[in-house]
């Protein structure tokens, strides 16, 4: 037990909230699967991720544990518990598909059918309308509402300042007119009763007046709308990919939906692009797949 804590210290010295915890939850899983790890040499490595290999057949889960595995190495050698990192030299060779999968999407009236709910608790029906409202409006990553401050948001100009993350451009958006009504009301009267007399400049807040982490955020997607368009997938990426794909659809510039996405790079925005052509091939495949 002293031994993860120790781990977990040095984890959170180089990474996120959210990488330690997967980091160490994938260490505490390795280590009770490999109670001689470490000792353990590259073969006895590659060949623990040979059996991962057929348990997992997505290369990402089994690159994430990896990464895992390395930094537990990279932390023995820190602490001088050994010399080497025996992990260090291996990599996977699968090709991980960046393609946005536009079969699994959303329309954008289906998006809007997320705002419809309510919650158990009053106060955070209107907070959530807000942060259900940045995802299916203006596309905004969980890391991206996490920073959003109360003066980042400008009623007057029915606009939101976007601050830059290590995957996105800082810019300025627009709100819908739906959006600044109830905007209004979260700022001036649910707000304010979350706060509970604390000070706390982030925009969204929870139960307790303290700021909404983006795992929370992401978790809340996933556990509200689990089972709203089965069998697609609900969750902040494949809306925040909907929204991007139906304003390509709709016939805006590629560079308006860069800047409008906060994509660093015009490659990235064009993966959301899609042909007539394959466009049905989806519905084909969809209706009538190969056998």
């Amino acid at each position: 037990m002293d031994e993860l804590k120790a781990i977990e210290k040095y984890l959170k010295a180089k990474h996120t909230r959210q990488s330690t915890a997967s980091y160490l939850r994938e260490i505490t899983a390795y280590l009770g699967n490999n109670p001689r790890a470490e000792s353990y040499l590259h073969a006895d490595i590659v060949n623990y991720i040979g059996t991962l290999r057929k348990r997992y057949p997505n290369p990402r889960t089994v690159n994430r544990i990896l990464s895992a595995i390395k930094s537990y190495y990279t932390y023995l050698c820190v602490s001088e518990k050994r010399e080497d990192n025996p992990a260090k030299s291996i990599y996977l060779r699968d090709k991980i598909s960046r393609d946005v999968q536009l079969q699994d999407l959303f329309t954008a009236e289906e998006l809007e059918e997320l705002l419809i709910r309510k919650d158990r608790y009053f106060l955070l029906t209107n907070r959530n309308y807000v942060l259900i409202s940045f995802l299916i409006y203006q596309g905004l990553r969980p890391s991206e509402i996490q920073q959003i401050k109360l003066e980042d948001v400008n009623l007057e100009q029915a606009s939101i300042y976007v601050r830059e993350t290590n995957r996105t451009n800082s810019r300025t958006l627009q709100l819908k007119p739906s959006q600044v009504y109830q905007f209004h009301q979260y700022i001036y009267q649910t707000r304010p009763k979350l706060l509970q007399d604390k000070r706390n400049e982030a925009f969204l807040l929870g139960k307790t007046g303290n700021h909404v982490p983006s795992e929370d955020i992401t978790k809340h997607i996933k556990r509200s709308f689990k089972n709203r368009f089965p069998p697609r997938i609900i969750n902040a990426q494949t809306i925040r990919q909907s929204v991007v794909t139906n304003l390509l659809k709709s016939g805006n510039e590629l560079r308006t939906v860069q800047v409008f996405a906060g994509h660093k790079y015009p490659s990235t925005t064009e993966r959301y692009k899609q042909t007539d052509l394959e466009e049905l091939k989806t519905e084909i495949l969809k209706f009538h797949p190969l056998q």
